[in-house]
């Protein structure tokens, strides 16, 4: 299956610049395996498995589907919490030839409905029951609906009764696999071409509920993984651990795609609770985790000083909104830098903060762009106009780290990149010391009698109030001046927060008059959108001009 969005041109770039190559993910794994065999590579509650064990049971499962007749680019859908055979389902596909789309696994009916409809999966792996879920029965409803959802893997070691037609135990399958000799030339024959095939297909947060679907060569994914190793300073000494769901960009980055390209180790924490991870980083050592703001948090409550966390190097914290307040209290109570950066899953990757850059530039900033993108800042009232060195703009880039384009859907891509690839998170940014500094959306810049108000840069500032726990800036119609600005302040549990306070502090910093809040509202929570975590300003919005009467 050939992406629907690049040219010739293009890769012929990414090659000839040596951002993208050949190499497939499982590549990486055959190398940990032949180079460092008997060091560990996977970990969960119930597995342990050495590279070396790693790849044989890859193989066999690879081998497994390709003998029952599952076809090269069949789309394969996978639904698993954190386990190590999630793990090896995923990179398995890539080895079979088959391109793997691994979802959350709360997700539903509603979305599952649209993703085997839209992909016309023809398997799907799962666990029988998880959480109290009965995926199996939803599947088999769904298999009743669409007739090209052929087979259900089950991560289980049994097959329940009554189970439906097609539906197997992986871990059987593989067992019994893997003690027999496999013609290594099939499973080569099913290679994917790293730039030329989809392999990967992910997800989006959509505005409508149901997720949009990305689609991936493997070459970006590398390409980006890579550069990630970098600014991580992964090696085969890191122990990686996903509290946040693999499935994910907040632990899969950095367990799945990052660490086997640096023979770092993966540990996985199956359910999440805060002495459950705390734990298991004492017990084995992790050196660097993944996570989402609110695991976090709910960490930070936890009683630390009951664990040794000395092992801990960097903290990967992603999916959503982590106020600088909460960064400040992690790093000093886990002893572990937070990393920043900046990328959509629509998109591609921007940037990132390298884990030994200074606390300022890693709190304030998504750091340096990656190696192979291109930026330029265009002028906020015309487009068209690039605006001059160290002059704020949006940000507009292109590189080798962007995806195919939505799967399938020319007309849809196109909305997002141009002919020649170029695209925009519509932020507004600046350069300074070499880093991308984000002032704020364009569509949530504030213009106060004519002068710009970035939501970003004051509400950087209100963050190092010790009484503020996080805060949004947000603008509201005003007859006199056009727009006026408003504060949402979520304080600190046992802080008081008023406007004279806010006021004050803002002073203290030297900023310009006009850049003040002129007024605030005192909020125990902000509304997100969707499930993403980011802070819905289009919601504030609405909400301060119903309360001011506008």
């Amino acid at each position: 299956m050939k992406p629907i969005r690049y040219t010739k041109e293009m890769t012929d770039e990414f090659v000839r610049d040596g951002y993208w190559t050949q190499e497939t993910f499982y590549d990486f794994w055959e190398k940990n395996a032949r180079e460092i065999p008997d060091r560990e590579a996977l970990v969960d509650s119930k597995y342990r498995l050495t590279w070396q064990q790693a790849v044989e049971l890859v193989d066999a499962m690879a081998i497994s589907w390709v003998e029952m007749g599952i076809e090269k680019h069949s789309r394969v859908i996978i639904q698993s919490p954190n386990s190590v055979y999630g793990f090896l389902a995923r990179i398995a596909c890539e080895r079979a030839g088959l391109i793997s789309l691994t979802v959350y696994p709360y997700l539903r009916k509603k979305e599952l409905t649209y993703m085997v409809d839209r992909t016309k999966a023809s398997a799907v792996i799962i666990l029988h029951t998880y959480n109290k879920f009965n995926y199996l029965e939803m599947y088999e409803d769904l298999q009743k609906e669409f007739s090209h959802l052929q087979n259900i893997f089950l991560f289980d070691d049994m097959v329940p009764p009554g189970a439906p037609q097609g539906t197997f135990s992986l871990p059987t399958i593989v067992e019994k696999r893997v003690k027999q000799p496999i013609d290594k030339n099939i499973l080569a024959e099913r290679r994917l071409d790293a730039i030329e095939n989809v392999a990967i297909l992910t997800t989006t947060s959509g505005t409508t509920g149901i997720p949009k679907l990305v689609e991936w060569p493997a070459a970006p994914r590398i390409c980006t993984s890579k550069g990630r190793v970098d600014i991580w300073s992964l090696t085969k000494d890191d122990i990686t651990m996903a509290i946040a769901p693999h499935a994910g960009g907040a632990a899969g980055t950095l367990t799945y795609f990052a660490a086997p390209i640096a023979g770092a180790k993966t540990v996985m924490l199956e359910e999440f609770s805060p002495d459950a991870a705390l734990a298991l980083i004492e017990k084995e050592k992790a050196t660097a985790v993944g996570v989402v703001p609110t695991h976090l948090i709910r960490m930070l409550e936890a009683d630390i000083s009951k664990y040794d966390l000395g092992s801990l190097r960097f903290i990967r914290s992603a999916g959503g909104y982590l106020p600088p307040q909460v960064a400040e209290e992690a790093e000093a109570a886990f002893g572990a830098s937070i990393t920043s950066d900046l990328g959509t899953q629509d998109m591609g990757s921007v940037s990132g903060c390298r884990v030994k850059d200074s606390k300022d530039l890693r709190r304030r900033t998504v750091g340096r762009m990656l190696p192979g993108n291109k930026v330029r800042l265009a002028h906020q009232e015309n487009r068209e106009i690039t605006v001059p060195d160290g002059e704020p703009g949006i940000l507009y880039f292109r590189g080798p780290h962007a995806p195919a384009g939505y799967y399938r859907d020319e007309e849809l891509t196109s909305t997002v990149f141009d002919k020649d690839g170029w695209t925009t998170t519509e932020d507004i940014v600046k350069f300074d010391q070499g880093c991308l500094w984000i002032l704020g959306r364009a569509k949530d810049m504030i213009i106060r009698g004519g002068q710009n108000i970035y939501p970003a840069e004051v509400e950087g500032l209100l963050n190092d109030h010790p009484a503020v726990g996080s805060v949004a800036i947000v603008g509201y119609p005003d007859r006199e001046m056009g727009e006026r600005s408003a504060a949402y302040v979520i304080p600190k549990s046992g802080m008081n927060f008023d406007f004279k306070t806010m006021v004050d502090h803002l002073k203290s910093k030297d900023i310009a008059m006009f850049k003040l809040p002129e007024h605030l509202e005192i909020v125990a929570e902000f509304p997100t959108v969707g499930d993403s975590g980011k802070v819905n300003k289009e919601t504030l919005k609405k909400d301060i001009r119903e309360k001011l009467g506008l």
